[in-house]
């Protein structure tokens, strides 16, 4: 079915629909669902009318999007308002309305309406009598795209209204009252006001009044049990302050280990910034020993303490602690954390900006002694972001830079070094684009850098001054094509658009006048999974720095088609290699090639593949292959395997390689109940390393997760784990999706 358009900015346009996502444009797109019932224009009126079936989306540019569908819509390019009547919907964000009538204002939010429901997270409301206020400064459609009016309900007014936080069509607890009114501090008021359980009214208030997000005062339970704790109970309690402070206690019992307790404090100051403050400690009967074998203390303890402020207009610090007692207490007892990071850093960061420049100063020490540190005491860096000189071709950039720096080990002391570096980049390219399409970006730099003479007792590198120059261009191009009229309903094909990108990029670095054996090593080089960058100054490993002439070749693929109204890939893949024209001793004459490929081919399966392959052995150093079918909110599956060759130089821990297969399924039986199962086997020594197997049913208001782990360690033996969690529906004790991505959350650590 085509579609027809009218965008209110300009003026009335008719043609199929173009594979341009309409709601990320600025101001008003109208599109008509009837080829025969197209937008009426009326130049003397200046409405816009549609009487069978319409669809008008709204931007500001500023990340307000507004969806408005209807049997018969009219409205005004001009002013914002319009009108909509028969099964109308209202989106905006991850507000709702529905109903059969409604008056909308584009422009400033403000809602008028008949018999309506609406969902506004964390909230649920049907009733009449609809009426929604905004303090939004009026505007004008020609100042749409423009405007700095803020968009925020002051006032949500209904009359003879139900209002509960249940998601369910038979709520458990809610309010019917005459009036309900919803204040912006998400506080209630209602006036002749029933208070319900089900179907049996409970209470009635002449009047009511009561916060309806999360009470500020609770309790967060997990009750568990776990073979290398035994039976656990880990509690917290939060308790609110006023609108500036809240605090908080852990307090937990693990049968085998001991107690452990944590307070903690959020705190807002104003312009003097935000944080939180969290201290725990633990008397551990069973330690362990660290990575030297050695016993661990068994009085243990974490510091996390962060904080950030705004100075003044892009002038922010940001200051972060992590100080723990030995280096295994986060793996222990915080597993979810430790997952993200290992090895957390303590850091004081202070960063101005301005619109083609940054100032950037970094204090790093050792807070950590069992952790191997480069302290920046510290490092102070000047970047100029590309920038045109004056009305030349040229473009300009630079990064420049002063450090002590010192390189502290894990408690071996003989091996510590420090230097002062200053390092000082300057870089000129000349884009242009030849024949309508080829852009050609030819570039020119040179580096300075002064080392001093370092410090350290087994450590001899003398005083240096190291000069680099580099030169090369960038050849790509962007070549699409589009067919409109191709549609397939079983392929969920409307349209396909190709795009490629091929790419060359060529390099050339001579030798540095001193070798970076003769330099300390403060930021080196790497083994990485992925191909770092063999640009300046994106190539940040500057002690590192030595000869290169190479070219990168790179390839894109793109098909895009049009789903549900939005663009949507079916195909993204990009391909790249390095030819290296002079390689160093230890590399070969081309790299390993990388693939990224993503394949959509219906909306409800995606097939995702990474890939490197060393081209001069032949085989694959890593295949990462995953699939994810889902159909429907009843179920869903994802299966991958993580294939990665056994190379000693990326670290001990993937000196043995990885032969990972794992699925996940997730089932909804009904309503209340649903299920998931999470496997992990490692084909290499064929152990089912990690099964996760959880139970989640929903108490209208509240969900509960009943969760088994059972993790196989190998020669430690297996660890089992049993724990349940709680949480209210309103106001979620975990993100959407990350009790999927990170099921350790609901083990309670």
């Amino acid at each position: 079915m085509k579609k027809r358009r009218l965008t209110g900015l300009v003026s009335l346009t008719l043609g199929a629909v173009s594979l341009t996502s309409a709601s990320a444009a600025e101001g008003i797109v109208a599109e008509s669902l009837s080829e025969n019932s197209p937008f009426q224009y009326n130049f003397d009126t200046r409405m816009a009318v549609a009487t069978n079936g319409a669809v008008v989306r709204y931007s500001d540019g500023k990340g307000r999007d507004v969806v408005l569908t209807a049997n018969r819509i009219s409205y005004s390019p001009d002013s914002g308002m319009a009108t909509a009547q028969g099964g109308v919907t209202l989106r905006s964000g991850t507000r709702y309305w529905a109903g059969e009538q409604i008056e909308y204002d584009f422009f400033t939010g403000e809602i008028k309406g008949d018999t309506f429901r609406t969902g506004m997270a964390p909230f649920y409301a049907a009733g009449r009598g609809l009426s929604i206020q905004s303090n939004a400064v009026p505007v004008t459609a020609a100042s749409v795209g423009t405007t700095n009016a803020a968009f925020s309900y002051n006032t949500f007014n209904a009359t003879n209204a139900v209002i509960t936080t249940d998601d369910v069509a038979e709520p458990g607890f809610h309010i019917r009252a005459k009036q309900i009114t919803l204040l912006p501090d998400n506080s209630i008021e209602a006036k002749d006001a029933v208070m319900y359980a089900g179907k049996v009214p409970v209470m009635y208030f002449p009047y009511y009044s009561r916060r309806i997000d999360r009470h500020p005062n609770y309790w967060v339970v997990t009750p568990g049990y776990r073979s290398a704790y035994g039976p656990f109970l880990l509690t917290e309690y939060h308790y609110y302050v006023n609108d500036k402070i809240g605090l908080s206690l852990e307090m937990d019992e693990r049968f085998k280990r001991g107690p452990g307790v944590g307070p903690g404090v959020q705190y807002d100051l104003g312009r003097a910034g935000h944080g939180n403050f969290k201290f725990y400690y633990t008397h551990d009967d069973k330690p362990g020993v660290d990575q030297w074998n050695e016993a661990i203390s068994e009085d243990r303890h974490r510091i996390d303490f962060s904080h950030q402020m705004t100075l003044r207009t892009n002038l922010t610090v940001l200051a972060v602690v992590k100080e723990q007692s030995d280096p295994t207490i986060i793996h222990d007892f915080f597993e979810s954390e430790y997952q993200k990071n290992g090895q957390p850093k303590s850091f004081v960061e202070v960063n101005q900006a301005w619109p083609n420049f940054t100032l950037n100063a970094l204090a790093q020490p050792q807070v950590n002694t069992f952790w191997e540190t480069v302290e920046r005491l510290p490092d102070v860096k000047f970047s100029a972001l590309p920038q045109q000189l004056g009305i030349s071709p040229f473009y300009y950039e630079s990064e420049s830079s002063a450090a002590y720096l010192r390189y502290r080990s894990a408690d071996n002391l003989s091996t510590n070094y420090a230097a002062f570096r200053g390092d000082s980049y300057h870089q000129f390219t000349m884009p242009k684009t030849a024949f309508g399409w080829l852009n050609i970006t030819p570039r020119v730099g040179g580096r300075f850098t002064h080392y001093s003479e370092a410090e350290g007792k087994l450590i001899d590198y003398k005083e240096e001054d190291r000069w680099v120059f580099n030169t090369g261009a960038e050849v790509s191009t962007k070549i699409s094509q589009t067919w409109s009229g191709v549609r397939n309903d079983f392929w969920e094909i409307d349209g396909i658009r190709h795009i490629i990108e091929p790419s060359v990029n060529y390099v050339y670095v001579p030798d540095p006048n001193v070798e970076p054996k003769e330099l300390p090593q403060f930021d080196s080089e790497l083994p990485a999974f992925q191909p770092i960058s063999i640009l300046y100054p994106e190539y940040n490993s500057i002690d590192s720095i030595d000869s290169q002439n190479v070219i990168r070749w790179g390839l894109r693929n793109k098909l895009q088609t049009k789903r549900n109204g939005q663009v949507d890939n079916l195909l993204n893949w990009a391909l790249l290699t390095d030819w290296r024209l002079r390689p160093q001793d230890e590399q070969t004459t081309l790299s390993d090639a990388y693939s990224d490929l993503d394949f959509k081919p219906w909306s409800w399966l995606t097939l995702t593949s990474q890939t490197r392959y060393d081209i001069a052995d032949g085989y694959f150093r890593i295949a990462d292959h995953y699939v994810t079918i889902t159909p429907n909110d009843t179920w869903s599956l994802s299966l991958g395997h993580r294939y990665m060759r056994s190379d000693p130089l990326l670290g001990t821990d993937y000196a043995l390689g990885n032969n990972l297969i794992m699925g996940r399924l997730y089932y909804r039986f009904n309503e209340n109940w649903g299920a998931r199962i999470s496997e992990h086997f490692e084909a290499r020594d064929g152990v089912l390393e990690e099964q996760y197997y959880t139970l989640y049913r929903d108490f209208r208001s509240w969900t509960s997760a009943l969760t088994l782990r059972i993790r196989d360690n190998r020669e430690n033996g297996n660890d089992y784990t049993v724990a349940v969690t709680f949480s209210l529906k309103a106001f979620p004790r975990f993100g959407l999706g990350s009790d999927s991505e990170t099921p350790s959350l609901l083990l309670g650590y």
